[in-house]
């Protein structure tokens, strides 16, 4: 083989992997605003999540990154673990899409796939700008299979490659090639794909390929267990359980090498056919294996790996859509979430606050995660609350509706100042900053009478006291006062040099996001107080 034609090679595998990880993206900018709600509802029953598995892996076109994808959901609070599992068996089943496309010969007219979609791409807008996208990398994969398909011919007569893929015996030898392969491109169509094209040229036995198939198969949990050393137990469950299906499927179908090899031969005379069903038959024995075993099977995991995940669960808790008809009762369920919503923001609030003088890096990234969960719950407030509206509502209950979708949007803007917050003090940490003595003082001041707001604005939503939300509002003058006050003593000992200069943007805007945050507990106080005086 000439030097020209490796590096011929090697740029297929690169193009392959280049058009697999940009169409997974390109995917995910159409399905991101709806992936939340689609992952919820379709993982309910193991056939649910069978499918989920199958199609999320056919989009992203890669099962570890499927499985990846899933385990951290789990990590996340997003899907339960017994839930996860019919979706990394659906992804199994979906990552032999790939191969079966190689079969049909999408890699002889991949250029015209590149075309159309480059095109789409250059003229197109907005989704149709990322559907020509899509395309375009879809043909990129095939036309890097196809580059790979051109340069192995002249192979056929490679007296070490005739030796190695049609006289070798030993079937450990290439599942030891699958694992490497796989572990190394983290895709298990990679090896499997090149198999069917050597396949194609003739060059390879149909009981090599299927051991590569087998160790390709075992290699693509690499990636999972990597992701797992990382999850929580939970999702360290699901990555050893993929482990598991596969292991189980691959030994039993290995003890019946030659069983499995003589059906493979009666169902297809074509050997490059054979190497694509086996990926499909074994992926699809450990989904009959498991599929009815997923509720003992997970108990026995849970057994294996006890403990519970100190978890914040995304969804909400009390929003039961079969009391929509009753609005009393609706009213009742978004009160409660709100509450569950304003715990995490008090939460979000007090670690920022501490923040500001000893930075935490460990609270900082638990932020995000709370804000994530805060926003969608405000999400399924609204849209619960919107369910409510189109009913014949009385007037009470439509200000109560009107105040309660208000102060869920306002309690997660206080959250998204705190996210803020988070940021300044990273960059006042990272840059070793220190405000003047002065601006301490001024800015605790300051913390002080936000912290009073921030904690009587979220008691009246459960106690609406009179006298509690006048505070509120009386106290939200004193800090737009004093706000003023700090920054024009800040702009004071700045032109005198008394302060560092690299203080003085992270001084303002923290400042200015308290001084918001106070003006949203406000808004709240004074929503609760329209719903009282009804």
């Amino acid at each position: 083989m000439a030097i020209k034609d490796i590096f011929v090679i090697v740029s297929g595998v690169i193009l392959f992997l280049i058009g697999m990880v940009n169409l997974s993206s390109s995917i995910r900018k159409l399905i991101d605003v709806r992936i939340k709600k689609f992952i919820k509802y379709a993982v309910g029953r193991p056939i649910s999540g069978l499918l989920t598995g199958i199609v999320s892996t056919i989009a992203f076109q890669s099962s570890s990154a499927s499985t990846v994808l899933t385990i951290g959901l789990v990590s996340a609070g997003l899907i339960s673990f017994s839930n996860s599992l019919a979706i990394i068996l659906g992804a199994d089943i979906g990552t032999t899409l790939t191969v079966q496309l190689v079969i049909w010969r999408f890699t002889d007219i991949s250029p015209l796939i590149i075309s159309l979609g480059g095109l789409l791409w250059l003229i197109g807008r907005n989704k149709w700008e990322t559907i020509g996208e899509i395309i375009f990398y879809f043909g990129l994969m095939f036309f890097g299979l196809d580059l790979v398909n051109k340069a192995v011919e002249p192979l056929k007569q490679s007296p070490l490659l005739i030796e190695l893929f049609t006289k070798t015996q030993n079937p450990l030898i290439g599942i030891g090639m699958g694992i490497a392969v796989t572990g190394i491109v983290q895709a298990s169509a990679i090896p499997i794909s090149i198999m069917v094209l050597l396949a194609q040229q003739d060059i390879v036995s149909l009981e090599n390929a299927v051991a590569v198939v087998m160790g390709a198969n075992i290699g693509t949990t690499i990636t999972a267990l990597l992701a797992g050393t990382v999850a929580t137990r939970s999702g360290k469950r699901t990555a050893f359980s993929h482990l598991i299906f596969k292991s189980t499927g691959i030994g039993l179908c290995f003890m019946a090498m030659p069983s499995f090899v003589w059906i493979l031969q009666h169902i297809s005379s074509s050997v490059a056919q054979q190497i694509a069903l086996a990926h499909f038959l074994l992926n699809l024995f450990i989904v009959v294996i498991f599929i009815f075993l997923l509720s003992p099977f997970a108990a026995m995991m849970t057994r294996f790996f006890p403990g519970k995940d100190d978890i914040l669960p995304v969804w909400p808790e009390y929003l039961d859509v079969q009391d929509i008809t009753n609005p009393q009762k609706a009213l009742d369920n978004v009160h409660k979430e709100l509450k569950r919503q304003t715990n995490m923001v008090r939460d979000m609030y007090l670690k920022s606050m501490r923040m500001i003088n000893d930075y935490s890096p460990s609270d900082d990234k638990s932020l995000f995660y709370i804000a994530m969960v805060v926003k969608n719950i405000r999400e399924q407030i609204v849209g619960y609350l919107w369910k409510l509206s189109v009913q014949d509502l009385s007037e009470y209950y439509s200000k109560n509706v009107f105040a309660y979708t208000a102060m869920t949007s306002d309690i997660e803007s206080i959250g998204n100042h705190v996210l803020c917050i988070s940021k300044l003090t990273a960059q006042k940490t990272g840059k070793n900053i220190k405000f003047s003595d002065c601006g301490e003082v001024e800015l605790h001041e300051i913390i002080d009478l936000v912290s009073d707001n921030f904690n009587d604005a979220f008691s009246v939503i459960d106690k609406p006291l009179d006298k509690t939300i006048m505070d509120v509002i009386a106290r939200e003058e004193q800090v737009d006062i004093k706000v003023k006050e700090a920054r024009d003593n800040h702009l004071e000992r700045f032109h005198k040099r008394l302060c560092d200069p690299e203080a003085g943007p992270i001084f303002v805007e923290l400042l200015l996001h308290l001084e918001r945050i106070s003006d949203l507990c406000n808004n709240i106080a004074e929503y609760m107080l329209d719903v009282k005086e009804d």
